[in-house]
């Protein structure tokens, strides 16, 4: 096996001696991508297995000088090795997941979100392998989290987290300061939120000026800004909390039930009944029946307030496949142009980060037909809404003129 291996390894290096991008016909340079991602995480999961026997065959070694020779053979920090020793680890224990990751259909990262989550819930094995598939890294995250929420101890959870909360910072060789927080959802959620003001000031400000930036620079700035407030009186905040109808009656979720703040994570329904308790957190409170959201009619071009609170329970990131970013940083988009319509309906709207929203205005990009999160694919896909194999021979129209991000609904 390991005599393979190394064959392996000379002959990709002797091939990659001789590749040269620049020469791949460009309707090649896709499966080149596809194959040598693929190629990449299954040496991935071959590393991390490897080094997690490592660690069991040699109990006189300690899984930090695994981790370090880990860090050595494959250039990276030693905390990104320890982060692979554990997905190694994971992977040995779920030979499902395993098999997934040495067929190349994991990454790492992957692996070890999904490896560590089945071992504590088995039955969401599947559904988190399907997710892995086709969700970003951080939603396949959110569902690994709501997979061990499924059966853990939440109380006990919570006084875990709380123990271990922590803020650091550190300045890397660049001279770049990064700072780091960990601690209850709750918590987490009320900091977000007092710093978004702070965050649209900057925005406005950028914008008055013709600049513009990244969402995350504007968040920073937003951090600055609170920080240099000079705190005073105690600030009111806006959280999203989503529950489901029976658990908010009840008291507690039962399997299958959601209490959760988007992007943060599980809670109970006492931590949000604590939140209303203490006056100081304006809770925009999605109650639903399972996922239904009723949908609600009005003659406005762009959502009311409960149409954008449904939106945001709908569409807690981009509506495009395998994009992870935010609601916060979303764009509604109307399937029927409102133009012809006159209307603005929930069923009928999406919500689209501002680089996708681009695409589909100015590219002709379309999310595929359907509701909720799902593939966006450009105007030449069949399975686009308006690909000719749909209408008769009649193609699509082509992207519009080149343009200005749009601007949100």
């Amino acid at each position: 096996m390991c005599q393979k291996l190394a064959e392996l390894r000379q002959g990709l290096a002797l091939f990659s001696q001789s590749f040269d991008a620049a020469l791949v016909p460009p309707g090649d340079l896709a499966g080149v991508l596809a194959d040598a991602s693929a190629i990449e995480r299954v040496a991935s999961a071959v590393s991390s297995m490897a080094a997690a026997q490592m660690a069991a065959r040699s109990p006189a070694t300690s899984g930090r000088q695994v981790a370090e020779a880990l860090a050595r053979a494959s250039g990276t920090s030693v905390a990104e090795a320890r982060r692979a020793l554990e997905a190694g680890r994971a992977m040995s224990a779920q030979p499902e997941v395993a098999a997934a990751a040495l067929a190349g259909e994991l990454s790492r990262q992957q692996a070890g979100l999904v490896a560590c989550a089945a071992a504590a819930n088995p039955a969401a094995t599947g559904l988190l392998l399907a997710t892995a598939q086709t969700a970003s890294l951080s939603e396949l995250a959110e569902q690994a989290g709501r997979a061990r929420a499924a059966v853990a101890d939440l109380d006990a959870q919570r006084r875990y987290i709380r123990a271990h909360r922590g803020l650091r910072q550190w300045a890397d060789a660049s001279g770049t300061w990064h700072l780091h927080a960990a601690g209850l959802p709750e918590d987490g959620a009320r900091v977000v939120a007092a710093i978004g003001p702070f965050a649209d000031k900057a925005f406005e400000a950028a914008r008055k000026q013709g600049r513009r930036e990244r969402p995350e620079a504007y968040s920073f700035d937003g951090l600055v800004g609170l920080a240099s407030s000079g705190g005073g009186a105690r600030a009111s905040y806006e959280v999203m909390v989503r529950i489901d109808h029976d658990a908010l009656l009840r008291g507690y979720a039962l399997d299958g039930e959601t209490c959760e703040l988007p992007g943060f994570g599980t809670v109970t329904p006492g931590v949000v009944a604590d939140m209303v308790a203490s006056g100081d957190a304006f809770l925009k409170a999605i109650v639903t029946k399972g996922k239904d959201v009723v949908g609600v009619a009005h003659l406005g071009r762009r959502p009311n307030a409960y149409q954008r609170s449904a939106l945001d329970w709908l569409f807690p990131t981009c509506a495009a496949e395998g994009c992870g970013v935010r609601s916060a940083h979303l764009e509604t988009d109307h399937r029927l142009e409102w133009a012809k319509s006159h209307f603005t309906m929930v069923d009928l709207l999406d919500r689209l980060c501002r680089h996708d929203h681009w695409l589909k205005t100015y590219q002709g990009w379309s999310l595929v037909e359907g509701t909720g999160k799902r593939a966006f694919v450009p105007p030449d896909d069949p399975r686009h809404p308006l690909h000719p194999s749909r209408h008769g021979g009649t193609g699509p129209p082509g992207p519009g003129p080149a343009g200005p991000t749009p601007v949100a609904d």
